[in-house]
């Protein structure tokens, strides 16, 4: 188990839990192919929809999955402000005037489209690291997708280090204000608190990972050798199976998106 943000929160019993962690990135990649190669909102609606229909497959839980994906809700708006704001085509019928900013269907279009694809690219990935161990992940990508050692540890280490930088933070703002040093209501000191404070968090992961380089290297994590490994990851018929019904789940979503196309002019 991990701590704080990269906690696991799934069943580890569900039945696409247990397949192996290079299987399920390799599924989840697989899947969002087709969300990059079309422009329109149904492809990542349809994508969207298989995702949250297997999702009690791999044992974790709607709320979970909602409290997870809120920094993508934020995100949305972003997307949403900026298309608003900023959108070349403004074609279709007029549906509110924001001063210089008129707000169309067509722009509305182009922003669901977008967030559309933002949750169905995302959400495959929040699915695999909230429903796999970091190590069993980092042990695999070494035994099954013969990454190097060096890398998939290092990752492994980064990732495990990852929750100490919002701990970090708040020591740092809690020392800096220990001080007498800070921004009160002035929003020009805030801006320079929060650049200060960024650039020293900035220092002190830098040195971390020197010196985490620094004890991998002593480890003889460079030396070239074969290693052993604790926990074998065996890759089964069953996570295949997982990949390629990945790859035929994305196959339909872009069939079914080709032909809503071919049949859109002849509703129209």
């Amino acid at each position: 188990m991990t701590i704080g943000i990269i906690q696991q929160v799934a069943d580890p019993s569900a039945v696409l839990a247990r397949r192996n962690p290079v299987a399920k990135l390799g599924a989840a990649l697989i899947f969002t192919v087709p969300l990059v190669s079309t422009l329109d909102p149904l492809t990542p609606a349809i994508a969207l929809a298989v995702e949250l229909a297997v999702l009690p497959l791999f044992g974790l839980r709607y709320p979970v999955l909602a409290r997870r994906a809120l920094p993508l809700v934020i995100a949305s708006l972003g997307v949403l402000v900026t298309i608003v704001l900023f959108a070349a085509d403004r074609s279709g019928r007029l549906l509110l005037e924001l001063g210089p900013f008129d707000v169309t269907t067509g722009v509305l279009m182009s922003a669901l489209a977008l967030i559309l694809r933002i949750f169905a690219v995302a959400v495959p990935g929040v699915i695999v690291f909230a429903t796999t161990d970091p190590t069993d992940l980092a042990d695999a990508l070494v035994q099954n997708a013969k990454a190097p050692a060096r890398f998939a540890i290092g990752a492994l280490a980064a990732f495990r280090l990852l929750p100490l930088l919002g701990e970090e933070w708040q020591m740092i703002t809690l020392a800096r204000r220990a001080r007498g040093v800070d921004a009160g209501r002035n929003p020009i000191a805030q801006v320079r608190l929060f650049v200060s404070t960024a650039f020293a968090l900035l220092v002190g992961a830098l040195r971390r990972g020197g010196r985490l380089a620094v004890a991998m290297d002593a480890r003889g994590f460079d030396s070239g050798n074969a290693r052993t490994f604790a926990r074998k990851q065996v890759f089964t018929v069953a996570d295949a199976v997982l990949i390629s019904g990945a790859g035929v789940l994305a196959a339909a979503t872009l069939t079914i998106t080709v032909v809503a196309g071919a049949f859109r002019p002849i509703i129209g």
